[in-house]
């Protein structure tokens, strides 16, 4: 990222099983061909602590790195300094959880490993603060950074998205992502968990393309109803091919009338 088309991160919130990964990875391959494949080894951030977190550091790098050897390009989220080491041996991009966008240490930690470095914008964060968290990562020398927008706390258990931050963003010189999985989640509205709308998935995914992104995020699997997080807000895998067929064919048109960011704003 950038590049001429849009990009896709795409895969389960968090790692359920190796044979799972290896069903899913493949299966997105070969819908949308090259992607980075994105899975979680630990969600420390869960709702409840009965909730599902992942199979921990050591045992799920050893799981992405066996999808790794097939020639997939991986992306995980790290919660605490110490990971980023670990991670950064297996993983292209290290992911820094929305609630953490702040959390020098873990940035500057990030920054150090030369890995690329997706900064998802708390949903509590300006667009036009989430700059000095990248500012963070590139105090470290490390340009390699991707912003991502996933909503905005809009009262109690629910996101709202201002596109109008995507242009703040894209300003800062960074690759921008939307994510819109996440954008769509309903944050503690199931009581001991998040709820989520993914009817609305696609129409914000639209309406980012079309103010102009250098890539999109969406959480997929094969039975939301059945996943062990975040499944009240993925895009079930069926439905990826047509979703993806139609954001790409947007975007090869906005691009042919993106407007320079400076005259924007």
């Amino acid at each position: 990222m950038p590049n001429d088309t849009l990009d896709l991160i795409a895969g389960p919130c968090v790692i359920e099983s190796e044979e799972h990964l290896h069903f899913l990875s493949e299966s997105i391959q070969a819908i949308v061909g090259d992607f980075v494949f994105k899975a979680s080894f630990d969600k420390a951030n869960r709702s409840s602590v009965h909730s599902y977190r992942g199979p921990g550091l050591v045992e799920g790098l050893r799981m992405l790195g066996q999808v790794k050897q097939r020639g997939f390009r991986i992306l995980t989220d790290i919660h605490e300094p110490w990971q980023v080491g670990p991670a950064a041996e297996v993983c292209d991009i290290l992911q820094i959880p929305a609630f953490l966008c702040r959390q020098t240490d873990l940035l500057v930690e990030a920054g150090r490993s030369g890995r690329v470095i997706n900064i998802k914008k708390g949903q509590f964060v300006s667009p036009w603060d989430i700059r000095l968290a990248a500012d963070k990562v590139a105090s470290t020398g490390n340009n390699n950074i991707i912003l991502t927008e996933r909503g905005t706390t809009f009262g109690y258990n629910n996101l709202v998205v201002d596109m109008r931050s995507l242009i703040i963003m894209r300003s800062f010189g960074w690759p921008v992502v939307f994510d819109a999985t996440h954008s769509v989640q309903l944050p503690g509205a199931a009581g001991h968990g998040s709820g989520g709308q993914p009817e609305f998935i696609e129409p914000l995914a639209r309406a980012a393309v079309g103010v102009g992104i250098d890539g999109l995020f969406v959480e997929v699997h094969e039975a939301p109803e059945r996943a062990l997080s975040d499944g009240a807000n993925a895009l079930p895998i069926d439905q990826l091919a047509g979703f993806w067929r139609r954001l790409t064919e947007l975007d090869a048109v906005t691009r042919q009338h993106l407007r320079p960011v400076e005259e924007l704003i």
